[in-house]
C-alpha cells in the first residue's frame, strides 16, 4: 500500500489540478529519500496536496507558494487539515520570489515547473539561489518521451487546441538535461522518466474535471503514447 493511499478521499476535482501530484511526489521521495524537518518550499502547490504530504510524510516545515491560488484560500484548506502551525501559504510568481537567498533545504516542484522554467538560465537565476549549499531541488513535471516532429504532433496541437505556448511546455528529457546544461553551481544527480505516470492520470480522470474528462478523450486518440513525467533531482554544491 501507498503512502499516498491514506489521502485518497482528497483524490477529487476539488484538490486536484491535473495529473496527481501527490502520487508524483511519493515517488520522488522514495526514489530520494530527504531527511524529517526540513525547511522546504513547495513552488506551484496548487490547492496544496503535496504542500500536506510533505508535512505529514516527511514532518517539513513548509512554504506552500502558488500564483493562481490565493495565500488565503489554501490557508482556510491548510487549518482543515490541522497542518496551519506547519505549512505557511505564500502568494508569489516564481519570476520573483519573495525569500531569502540561501533559506531553503529543498524546493519541491510538481507538475509546474514546466510552466514558468523552460527557459534558459531560469532554474540558475531564478530558483538555485534560494537553495542553501548542498540543498536540492526535486521536479516532476510532464513531458515527451522523445522530441516529437512535423506530422507526428498532429495530435498533441489538437490536444492543446492548437496553441504553440501551451505545445512548447511538453519537452523530452534530454531536452531538460540540454536546457540545464552543466554548472559549477549544481549537480543533476537524478533524472528519470516517473514510473507513476499511469496512476497518476488514472486518478485526474477519475477525478471527472472537465478537464480531467477532454483528456481521457485524448488518452483514448493516443496521445499518452508520446507523454512521460520527468523527475529531475538537482544539487546545490
Amino acid at each position: 500500500m501507498r503512502k499516498s493511499d491514506s489521502y485518497k478521499e482528497l483524490f477529487n476535482k476539488e484538490f486536484l489540478m491535473g495529473p496527481n501530484s501527490m502520487r508524483l511526489l511519493e515517488e520522488m521521495l522514495d526514489k530520494y529519500p530527504i531527511e524529517d524537518g526540513l525547511r522546504i518550499m513547495d513552488l506551484g502547490c496548487g490547492r496544496g496536496l503535496t504542500s500536506l504530504y510533505l508535512a505529514k510524510e516527511a514532518k517539513a516545515n513548509v512554504y506552500a507558494t502558488d500564483l493562481w491560488i490565493s495565500a488565503t484560500e489554501n490557508y482556510e484548506q491548510f487549518k482543515e487539515w490541522g497542518i496551519d502551525e506547519q505549512v505557511i501559504p505564500v502568494h508569489a510568481d516564481a519570476n520573483d520570489l519573495p525569500f531569502a537567498h540561501d533559506y531553503f533545504d529543498a524546493i519541491v516542484s510538481i507538475d509546474s515547473f514546466h510552466y514558468f522554467a523552460n527557459k534558459r538560465d531560469f532554474f540558475q537565476t531564478k530558483i538555485l539561489p534560494y537553495l542553501k549549499k548542498g540543498g536540492v531541488a526535486i521536479l516532476a513535471m510532464p513531458g515527451l518521451k522523445e522530441e516529437i516532429h512535423g506530422e507526428e504532433n498532429a495530435l498533441m496541437m489538437e490536444w492543446v487546441n492548437g496553441e504553440e505556448s501551451e505545445y512548447d511546455l511538453f519537452h523530452s528529457r534530454q531536452w531538460w538535461l540540454d536546457l540545464l546544461g552543466e554548472s559549477e553551481e549544481f549537480d543533476i544527480v537524478q533524472h528519470f522518466d516517473l514510473d507513476s505516470f499511469d496512476v497518476a492520470w488514472k486518478d485526474w480522470f477519475e477525478s471527472e474535471h472537465e478537464f480531467a474528462i477532454r483528456d481521457g478523450e485524448f488518452f483514448e486518440k493516443g496521445v499518452d503514447a508520446y507523454l512521460s513525467f520527468v523527475g529531475l533531482i538537482i544539487k546545490r554544491v
